[in-house]
């Protein structure tokens, strides 16, 4: 009984005596204190490492974020650098994608990337502030900025950043050459903003022209059509309005079918004066087969809220025609910020901000810019003509042999391309053939040629330069281009892996940027495109569209954009396009 008793009663808590508690008590107390301590000693000396490193990073500072600035935000070591971006729209967009937006083939939306989804993919604290920058401080290494605020909402709306290295990548606006009228009554197409208003106001004038009580020659102003500017921006989006209208737009508005027309007015002898000859051919016959009037070396001389006037070269007087809405694409201009700031550095007399070879801007230290808002400078051989015989003469002997030219001719075409591009021109493989173009074609390899021989081998290379085109491929090379540079900045002073600096001993620390061309396309309506392709190869036809869908759904910035895309093209071939004014 007792030792059933014992094993079946229930089990007793356990208790502590009150002295065995207080230890206890105070052990675990105290060690939780030496934990915490040791937590927060360890989490002090991380931030203070954090904070030591931060301070030793450059603040670098990007305005923009069009396809210079996101080149480079895609491709920089955010982990080197402290790196801030400023731009007045928190997204970067496939701009070459807007004429498409216009008439509804593809979703502005699909087009957009936000800025933060490709930062915060970045290593490193990459901030971004949507502000519009209003004045560059090069003395004081300071921006102005301002935030754009709809809302109206209370509060401090400008600040200022510092910063160590600026990347000024701004871009340009749509240049009026100061043409009366042209701000009030046109559209452009920049930006998303404004496909969106010429979607809109495509969709108001076949609204406006339906209205019962209008005559048909009203009608006829309302449906006419006019685009300023024959260049890609302005024949995509003539051949994407004119299908627009053929296969959608007629089809909800049949007894408006016959009152349509579309004009492009261009000051020089051709549209897409740029391309191949017989690309400019193809599109001008193509046109007039679709019923697109071309008026070529015409001039506008104003615009008003009916009509626009302008001037032919030819001597044909002012004339002037009605139009329903007018989209002007000339060309680019100057931001006022950038005028503003290439006034402060000496530089006002410039189109667009003047760099070097390694985009830093002339006259301003620390700061670089690249895209439309820019453009090199590229110094000519010529200029440095002495001192690279110089380098070349290795003996002194006052002579070059043509081994002593071959040895140089390497760095030579690095530091300065127009050399490589004479050379290609020519048909030329070797420094011998160059020497064997100029006025020493009877010398031997073994005989030697002096500085005048020498300066008659390179007198033609520099006809070779040209300012690089305002375009999106140009801006995306040169923010890669300068992110490597970025990257590999630190490190490289005592291994440079640049050409011999001519002028001085020793190397550059990195190559000079070099732009890849490879082809443009310029879409003509009706599934076929024009495109010339390196090594001067021009295709034009329906297979030509398909090489172009591929290619511009590959060189999207996110797979979200791709797929997106890629649906729009599907859902128009499917459906249609979206002819609602939303």
């Amino acid at each position: 009984m007792g030792v059933f008793s014992i094993f079946n009663r229930p089990p007793q808590p356990f208790r502590l005596s009150p002295t065995f508690s207080k230890l206890l008590l105070l052990f675990t107390v105290s060690g939780g204190g030496l934990v915490a301590y040791s937590e927060s000693n360890s989490s002090n000396n991380d931030a203070i490492k954090s904070s030591q490193l931060d301070a030793k990073k450059k603040r670098v500072v990007v305005l923009g974020t069009g396809w210079a600035g996101t080149s480079f935000l895609k491709n920089i070591d955010g982990s080197i650098y402290d790196v801030r971006v400023v731009s007045p729209r928190n997204y970067f967009a496939f701009t070459p994608l807007l004429p498409s937006v216009t008439c509804g083939t593809v979703e502005s939306r699909s087009i957009v990337e936000p800025i933060r989804n490709i930062i915060k993919k970045k290593s490193g604290d990459i901030k971004f502030w949507e502000a519009e920058c209003v004045k560059i401080d090069a003395k004081n290494k300071k921006i102005h900025c301002h935030f754009n605020n709809e809302m109206h909402l209370e509060g401090n709306e400008d600040f200022l950043v510092e910063y160590d290295v600026l990347v000024i990548a701004l871009g340009a606006r749509s240049n009026t050459f100061n043409t009366p009228g042209v701000i009030e009554h046109c559209h452009f197409l920049k930006e998303i903003e404004d496909a969106q208003k010429i979607r809109r106001s495509i969709i108001d004038c076949f609204e406006r022209a339906s209205l019962p009580n209008l005559s048909e020659e009203e009608r006829k102003k309302a449906l006419h059509f006019v685009i300023v500017g024959g260049g890609p921006t302005g024949v995509e989006f003539s051949a994407e309005l004119h299908d627009f209208i053929i296969e959608d737009l007629v089809n909800l508005y049949p007894m408006l079918q016959d009152l349509v027309k579309i004009t492009v007015i261009q000051s020089g002898d051709h549209i897409l004066n740029m391309f191949d000859g017989r690309i400019s051919s193809f599109a001008e016959e193509k046109f007039k087969r679709d019923g697109i009037e071309v008026k070529t070396g015409f001039r506008v001389v104003s615009v008003s809220d009916k009509a626009i006037t302008m001037k032919g070269k030819q001597n044909e007087g002012i004339s002037s025609i009605e139009y329903g809405m007018v989209v002007w694409s000339t060309g680019i201009g100057t931001r006022p910020v950038i005028m503003d700031f290439m006034e402060q550095i000496g530089q006002k007399d410039r189109r667009a901000l003047a760099t070097d070879e390694w985009l830093r801007v002339h006259g301003c230290d620390n700061v670089y810019a690249l895209g439309d808002c820019a453009t090199i400078h590229q110094r000519k051989v010529m200029d440095d003509i002495s001192e690279i015989f110089n380098v070349a003469d290795k003996d002194k002997s006052g002579t070059l042999t043509v081994k002593e030219f071959q040895d140089v001719i390497d760095d030579i075409c690095v530091r300065y391309p127009q050399v490589e591009l004479y050379l290609k021109s020519k048909h030329m493989s070797s420094a011998v053939d160059l020497l064997n173009n100029s006025k020493l074609k009877d010398k031997e390899e073994s005989e030697e040629i002096d500085i005048e021989g020498f300066k008659s081998a390179l007198s033609h290379v520099d006809s070779q330069m040209k300012n690089l085109p305002a375009t999106a491929q140009v801006a995306a090379q040169q923010g890669a281009y300068l992110a490597r540079c970025f990257n590999h900045m630190k490190g490289c002073e005592d291994n440079p892996e640049g050409p011999l600096r001519f002028r001085q001993s020793g190397h550059h620390r990195f190559r000079p940027f070099l732009y890849k061309h490879f082809g443009q396309f310029a879409p003509l309506g009706g599934e076929q495109t024009a495109a010339e392709l390196p090594g001067d190869w021009v295709s034009v036809g329906h297979s030509t569209q398909w090489l172009w869908y591929s290619v511009y759904a590959s060189k999207q910035v996110s797979w979200r954009t791709r797929i997106l895309v890629i649906g729009n093209w599907t859902r128009r071939f499917v459906f249609g396009r979206d002819s609602s004014r939303i």
